[in-house]
């Protein structure tokens, strides 16, 4: 069984791979993200990440699918108390913002799709800095003495403000940040490395990093003058004909060689390994796109790999 991490200074404790829910709804219909999310369950995952806006960029789709797909499905399989659900606030077509008003009628419009009576972990999705941190972090208060959220996070967040939040938290005795949840992979790494991971190991915040395999650049299956058919190829292929990315991927086929292991799981272990970093976010489309992500809970990579691929990334 695979050992879960404590998540910052939470009393959540999560699987080392958190399962990204943007695809529910959008890529993977919900028969697909059933079938996702089974395995992922299966294979000891208790960490789903989703947001109020996944997936309002889809014709037709009005945002919050992605929430009723988990809720459908957790409600269904009745195991509400072992998945650890995080959702976010600031992007739904008609939640926009942070403004107090609008981060309580998002929470609630969240937990009726979600059908639950509480969110393990609410992140604000992308800060909005004409909103004082003081409003923002009195109104997740509210949530959380209310019951309706058990913890807060940030995603997309300034150093500067996330140290505001956490300095007016401690002052006024408020709920309080435990995650962050930042832009950061082997080929991205300016965003988070620095201020940011700095403040959060100073504070005890677990980063919990999106796009961990750089929009599927991460995967190897981008390579120069290779064509994907996939959603994403715009944002992976930028990769792939850059001096970066060409080192990066040489460290990783040649590391994935010597542990038999594919390349994904490689550059969630580099990732899975850095300070700070409690759980990368990853999503599947497909049940057989999950091995390959799960593996990141039982690959640990020596220090001379991981000095590897820091340098092949620098």
């Amino acid at each position: 069984m695979t050992s879960l991490r404590k998540l910052g200074s939470s009393d959540l404790e999560v699987f080392p791979l958190s399962l990204g829910g943007n695809v529910f709804g959008w890529t993977a219909d919900e028969a697909t993200s059933f079938q996702v999310l089974d395995a992922y369950a299966a294979a000891g995952g208790n960490f789903v990440d989703t947001a109020d806006g996944y997936s309002a960029w889809v014709p037709g789709n009005k945002g919050g699918e992605s929430e009723t797909i988990i809720g459908r499905w957790v409600k269904a399989r009745g195991n509400r108390s072992d998945v650890v659900i995080a959702t976010k606030v600031s992007q739904h077509p008609e939640y926009q913002g942070l403004s107090a008003a609008n981060i309580k009628a998002a929470a609630d419009a969240s937990l009726r799709r979600l059908d639950t009576d509480y969110i393990d972990l609410y992140y604000t999705h992308f800060d909005k800095p004409e909103v004082p941190v003081e409003e923002i972090i009195g109104a997740l208060d509210e949530l959380v003495r209310a019951g309706k959220v058990r913890n807060i996070a940030a995603s997309n967040i300034s150093a500067e403000r996330l140290r505001a939040s956490l300095e007016f938290s401690d002052r006024e005795g408020l709920a309080k940040y435990v995650a962050l949840q930042p832009h950061y992979n082997l080929v991205s790494r300016d965003t988070y490395e620095g201020d940011l991971q700095d403040l959060a190991a100073h504070y005890g915040l677990a980063a919990v990093p999106y796009y961990s395999l750089a929009a599927g650049f991460l995967t190897g299956k981008y390579r120069p003058g290779t064509k994907v058919d996939s959603a994403r190829a715009a944002g992976a292929s930028k990769h792939a004909d850059t001096e970066r990315g060409q080192r990066v991927l040489a460290a990783l086929d040649e590391i994935a060689e010597t542990h038999d292991a594919p390349i994904p799981t490689v550059a969630l272990a580099w990732l899975a390994a850095q300070p700070t970093v409690a759980a990368p976010i990853a999503s599947a489309r497909t049940p057989e796109q999950l091995p390959a992500l799960l593996g990141v809970a039982n690959l640990t990579l020596t220090e001379a790999e991981l000095t590897r691929l820091t340098q092949a990334s620098a």
